[in-house]
């Protein structure tokens, strides 16, 4: 797996002895076009995303746009970086597709291998999830049993101010009618 990411970080050297799979991707190296400053060899995609990063963050604290009065033109700029650096993202994005592509029909069984351990994984956070979940249910339903005893032992007892009259009205005789 290491020498299929060959050329992906400076100073690496490719491969000598590189297996070819049709249709599989090449180096994470940049277009032929791009050059390296300085004019010595090609630059690698991460080169390029790094490069369009910093131009990106120069773009926005550069004085000439801090300076500029053309609001127009400093959003264009701004735009063209920001595109760059969205279109090298993609082409890394690429390059990792097609690598696990590579992976996925010379070694079908690795791949099957991180699939099963992603679910086991997921299955085990989900299980403390559930348990993280059932301790709450059983916190909560303690404070509601506790909630009923303590609702239950003033139930004997009057309730509201006018309760304790009515029931002490109850109590007495009832008055003797005049014949």
């Amino acid at each position: 797996m290491a020498s299929s990411m060959s050329g992906m970080f400076p100073g690496q050297q490719p491969p000598a002895h590189s297996a070819s799979v049709p249709g599989a991707a090449a180096p994470l190296s940049a277009p032929s076009g791009s050059r390296a400053p300085g004019g010595g060899g090609g630059t690698t995609l991460v080169d390029d995303l790094e490069a369009s990063f910093e131009a990106c963050f120069a773009s926005l604290v550069s004085q000439d746009y801090v300076n500029g009065t053309d609001q127009e033109e400093i959003r264009t700029g701004v735009d063209q970086c920001i595109q760059k650096f969205l279109d090298v993202a993609r082409q890394i994005e690429c390059f990792f597709l097609q690598k696990r592509l590579q992976l996925s029909v010379q070694k079908p069984e690795q791949v099957e291998k991180e699939d099963i351990s992603e679910l086991r994984n997921e299955l085990q956070r989900k299980e403390m999830l559930i348990q993280k979940h059932l301790t709450k249910i059983h916190h909560w339903q303690q404070v509601l049993e506790d909630i009923n005893v303590q609702h239950k032992k003033p139930t004997e007892l009057p309730q509201g101010p006018l309760a304790f009259l009515e029931q002490a009205s109850a109590n007495l005789p009832a008055p003797i009618k005049p014949n």
